[in-house]
């Protein structure tokens, strides 16, 4: 059993193409899942991210 992929914070920016603003403002929403490990070290699920893109394509569609 593989464990999930974490990103970083820059590594979903470059995904998303989008400011370091604008991954924690969708963190802060609940828009885009994320965990906390350690005290300060804030990583987005791959998982996460996919989601967040397939319903951004399903509401635009």
């Amino acid at each position: 059993m593989s464990s999930p992929k974490l990103l970083t914070v820059p590594q979903a920016m470059a995904a998303l193409q989008v400011s370091r603003w604008t991954v924690y403002q969708l963190i802060r929403s609940g828009e885009l899942a994320s965990v906390l490990v350690g005290e300060r070290c804030r990583r987005i699920p791959e998982s996460a991210l996919n989601d967040y893109v397939t319903r951004l394509c399903e509401e635009a569609a």
